[in-house]
């Protein structure tokens, strides 16, 4: 141990015998400053809302709202608290040269009724050990997810898992992807035509033809995984099966009329809905979900 104030030995003749760098040493015995403490709270926040911000953009952020802050300095702290840009390492929608890639099905199609078309994809998600795969099929009509899976690889496997989760609680008349490498493979493809499902996929650079999973994947994330850390896959996947049970079941969307997705599902509405309408609805509003509850409530009452 290197005392400041020995009498005997100067600090830089205790870190010569000890072996220490002398900045290290002072840098240890300051500790992180006030200063540190408070910007890396900010860094946080930043990071917290745009979490694929990396060091450098995260600093010009900081200096735009007033700090004195250099890319050194807030790389330093970055490493301190753990925190990197979040981005996937594989691509998860490489496409497969040597399979067919079929025509996407959607285009100005009226959807009218639950399982009249599906739409799947695949997202990464961060977690203390690296990075998982979270795949999912979701209901055009409702935003109903019908079934999703996690992996550590990025293979057709796990979609096909998912895939027959789904089947086991209906047939869609058509099923929409990307042309990753794991929709345009045979067994995927099989998979549907077996099942008497159209196949659907969306052309190149058009990532708003699966509009729904998309926003689904911005839900998921900005409201449960960049909330939370997770130590385990099982604590990720428990946090996983707990947000698409609110999000089904519990979660009012306004694009729907203030319904949650299991209700439209499961009654089937018969109202047209074209591909794009409502595509950039918001979250209801709190007003919105307490006058439903009211409502609700008075109706209740009525029949009793």
């Amino acid at each position: 141990m290197i005392e400041n104030n020995n009498d005997a030995f100067s600090t830089r003749k205790q870190c010569r015998l000890l072996e220490v760098n002398r900045a290290t040493h002072y840098y240890v015995s300051q500790g992180a400053n006030q200063s540190d403490a408070l910007l890396m709270n900010e860094i946080k926040e930043i990071w917290l809302r745009r979490c694929f911000y990396g060091y450098r953009r995260i600093t010009k952020e900081l200096q735009a709202i007033g700090h004195d802050a250099n890319r050194k300095r807030v790389l330093r702290l970055m490493q301190n608290m753990g925190l990197q840009a979040l981005y996937p390492k594989p691509k998860t929608s490489l496409k497969n040269q040597e399979y067919k890639i079929h025509p996407y099905a959607l285009k100005d199609l009226a959807i009218e009724h639950s399982n009249q078309a599906w739409q799947v994809d695949i997202t990464y998600l961060h977690h203390q050990g690296g990075f998982m795969y979270l795949v999912a099929l979701i209901d055009v009509h409702s935003r109903y997810v019908v079934s999703w899976e996690l992996s550590n690889t990025v293979d057709t496997d796990f979609c096909l898992s998912a895939l027959k989760e789904g089947l086991k609680i209906a047939v869609p008349e058509v099923v929409n992807s990307d042309q990753g490498c794991q929709f345009t493979s045979h067994d995927w493809v099989s998979a549907l035509i077996n099942a008497d499902i159209k196949v659907s996929m969306t052309g190149k650079g058009r990532c708003h033809d699966n509009i729904y999973i998309e926003r689904f994947w911005r839900a998921i994330k900005y409201e449960e995984i960049y909330l939370n850390d997770y130590d385990t896959v099982n604590e990720l996947k428990s946090a996983i099966d707990t947000y698409i049970e609110f999000y089904n079941n519990k979660r009012w969307h306004q694009s729907l009329g203030y319904k949650t997705p299991a209700e439209v599902y499961y009654n089937s509405q018969k109202e047209p809905m074209h591909m794009m309408d409502n595509a950039s609805a918001l979250p209801t509003s709190t007003q919105a979900q307490q006058q439903l509850v009211i409502k609700n409530k008075g109706s209740e009452n009525s029949l009793n």
